[in-house]
């Protein structure tokens, strides 16, 4: 019998290179999205395979029906990939109360609210696996992402601490890492960066910060270079490898020497430190 993974965020980037090599590996998907009816791709593939859903993580009465509709169509939810999620940009004063609660509301507290919503099932089957799609800003703090690095903190330790909790009751958890901008996605459509991202929108005592660092900033991450179906790669490892490991990086070379500053300071935190404010400071 064929596995069956359900996969939140799949209209774009890693959540439809995972859901396309899912397919192709034999697997049944689950392609949950926001908007499935502006789907063009997914479902003109095996409809005996592949069912697409709406899935809100911001509206918690579709989180348990969709789960009911996939159960109904394929007898059992195998994996769980928590992809869904967007970055709120810019100073954090210019950030507001909703809009940082709409970061979590996504970003954590959607990941929280799936992983919930489908426990039950793997209890009543006695294992199943969840998948997490963090970042690097999880890893590192960066000027001007503070709300989307809060976010992506909290979920790297919500992460850690459930495998703990969930290796008693045979269902794994990790967390797949780029490290570095993903091409090829949808994530900036709904990431909010433009105006808090401007030297001349910023609050007035920020702007010679922002013209400093702003272009450092970018200079730095202009290059991404990590395809979704890299990362979708390696959620497919995750998923199947039968490993005790909890994270599986993928590394952009626009971000290696942050990740080597950040772990290869034999646990001098200054260095560490100091190494960032020569960056952006």
């Amino acid at each position: 019998m064929a596995q069956t993974i359900f996969i939140t965020g799949a209209s774009s980037g890693i959540g439809l290179a995972s859901a396309k090599l899912f397919l192709a590996k034999g697997w049944n998907v689950v392609a949950t999205m926001r908007s499935p009816e502006q789907d063009t791709e997914l479902k003109q593939l095996d409809p005996t395979r592949i069912l697409v859903l709406r899935l809100d993580l911001q509206d918690h009465s579709c989180l348990s029906p969709a789960i009911d509709t996939a159960i109904a169509k394929f007898g059992k939810i195998d994996v769980l990939l928590n992809n869904a999620g967007f970055a709120q940009n810019g100073l954090f004063e210019t950030i507001s109360r909703q809009q940082i609660q709409q970061q979590f509301d996504v970003n954590v507290f959607g990941v929280m609210d799936m992983t919930r919503a489908i426990l039950p099932h793997f209890h009543q089957h006695n294992g199943g696996g969840i998948v997490n799609v963090s970042s690097g800003a999880g890893y590192y703090g960066l000027p001007m992402v503070s709300v989307y690095n809060a976010s992506k903190f909290a979920l790297e330790g919500f992460t850690e601490s459930l495998a703990f909790e969930l290796a008693s009751q045979n269902i794994f958890v990790k967390n797949v890492v780029p490290h570095g901008g993903v091409v090829a996605t949808n994530f900036g459509n709904r990431s909010t960066a433009a105006d808090g991202m401007r030297p001349d929108a910023a609050p007035e005592p920020y702007r010679r910060f922002m013209e400093r660092t702003g272009q450092r900033f970018w200079e730095v991450f202009k290059g991404m270079n990590i395809r979704p179906e890299a990362v979708a790669g390696m959620v497919y490892e995750a998923a199947t490898d039968g490993k005790e490991k909890l994270r599986y990086p993928v590394f952009g070379e626009d971000t290696k020497d942050i990740v080597k500053a950040r772990f290869g300071s034999k646990g001098d935190e200054d260095e560490y430190i100091r190494y960032m404010r020569a960056l952006f400071g």
